[in-house]
């Protein structure tokens, strides 16, 4: 299959038969045992309508006993949304663990890299850890991978506001999609190349992908923004997206 984007927000697939394919699912989990991000609900709610307008089904929790449960082998993609602290049990961890060493996939978003701080295995699984952050502000924020289908709608230069991150036990194995210009803003402590999104292809099959945005809840309504995310959640739900 073949994808195509066209305008910001509106994404077209190339298959005669695409309305009798089974929708994927998609399991959008947003609990916080630390920082509650007000964004939030904005999130959950363009998450779904995205699903609702590009095929695949959508359902949200911030009940991690989710992840114990034999039917939660069956969706296609988890995001972690904004999930801060230590938001698993024991048996929640190795329900997550056991689902994504099975080939699942994972998406996290902005304070998915402040989640489960004392779990290694997730922290190598979500690529970085959270580091702190200077205020709201603009920042510059470079293209990496141009020709990647999660990225290739941005200009070289992408120019926003948001809260930035900084990062802690970067994954050397990280394909970095996007890098943060510290000289465009106050704060950043990575240096010269302070990565915001990246992923990395699994032994297991899956995939794993993060991006840093998503603090206000303005971000969700910014085109170039909300087009990175169903780009994201397009590119862990189909193998078949080619990467040039």
């Amino acid at each position: 299959m073949v994808f195509t984007f066209s305008l910001p927000g509106i994404f077209m697939a190339q298959e005669k038969n695409e309305e009798e394919k089974e929708e994927k699912s998609v399991l959008v989990f947003y609990k916080t045992e630390g920082f509650w991000h007000e964004s939030i609900p904005t999130g959950c709610d363009m998450i779904e309508s995205l699903g609702e307008d590009h095929g695949f089904k959508t359902e949200i929790t911030k009940d991690a006993a989710d992840f114990r449960k034999d039917d939660f082998m069956d969706y296609d993609l988890v995001i972690f949304l904004s999930t801060t602290g230590n938001v698993f049990d024991e048996k929640e961890q190795a329900g997550f663990k056991k689902y994504m060493e099975e080939g699942g996939n994972f998406f996290g978003i902005h304070a998915a890299a402040d989640t489960e701080p004392d779990w290694e295995w997730y922290r190598e699984l979500v690529g970085g850890f959270f580091a702190g952050h200077p205020a709201v502000q603009s920042a510059d924020v470079i293209n990496n991978a141009p020709n990647h289908p999660t990225v290739s709608h941005l200009p070289e230069r992408w120019s926003r506001v948001d809260e930035w991150y900084n990062y802690e036990t970067l994954n050397p194995d990280n394909k970095i999609l996007l890098y943060l210009d510290e000289n465009s803003y106050e704060g950043g402590t990575n240096g010269k190349e302070h990565p915001i999104a990246w992923y990395r292809e699994l032994d297991a099959g899956g995939v794993a992908i993060y991006t840093g945005g998503g603090h206000t809840s303005e971000s969700y309504w910014e085109l170039e923004f909300q087009e990175h995310l169903l780009r994201c959640i397009k590119f862990a739900l189909d193998e078949e997206v080619s990467i040039d």
